[in-house]
């Protein structure tokens, strides 16, 4: 058995949805190519992606079922559920709640923070606010992600 703990990423939904996106729009394709590369590195096991349960309720809530489906496949088929202290990122979501970052973007970084080494997002203003806020986990969107690491 294998000694090294591969980095773990979460993906926010809105990433995961970036291929259903309008593909004629630049940086829209460019985000898309980004997940896709990352999507390579999870399947060739080069990184784990945490799944929580935040991201089943967001995505059981997409009206369009081919899309939803089809992440829901993805997060189940690739998606990794760690063990964290559930009362701490209840606690920590609430706080960044408090602070202005919206329900479902609290709860995503908050489980970040306690499972994961990067948060991807291609939420701009979600990524300022995380920048702004410290938050204790490394915040990227999938292009800078992608640049960083090396993915081709």
């Amino acid at each position: 058995m294998e000694n090294f703990t591969r980095r773990r990423i979460y993906l926010d939904v809105c990433t995961l949805c970036r291929p259903f996106d309008d593909q004629d729009i630049m940086r829209i394709r460019l985000e898309t190519d980004a997940y896709y590369l990352i999507l390579q590195a999870i399947q060739d096991e080069a990184y784990e992606m945490v799944v929580s349960p935040v991201h089943f309720e967001e995505v059981n809530s997409i009206e369009e079922l081919q899309e939803k489906y089809e992440i829901l496949s993805f997060l189940q088929t690739y998606g990794v559920r760690v063990t964290c202290d559930l009362s701490k990122v209840r606690v920590r979501a609430e706080c960044l709640y408090s602070i202005k970052f919206g329900l479902a973007d609290a709860a995503h970084v908050a489980f970040a923070e306690g499972t994961s080494d990067f948060f991807i997002s291609c939420d701009d203003r979600l990524l300022k606010k995380c920048r702004r806020n410290n938050v204790g986990v490394v915040v990227m969107n999938p292009v800078e992600f992608s640049i960083k690491e090396g993915l081709r």
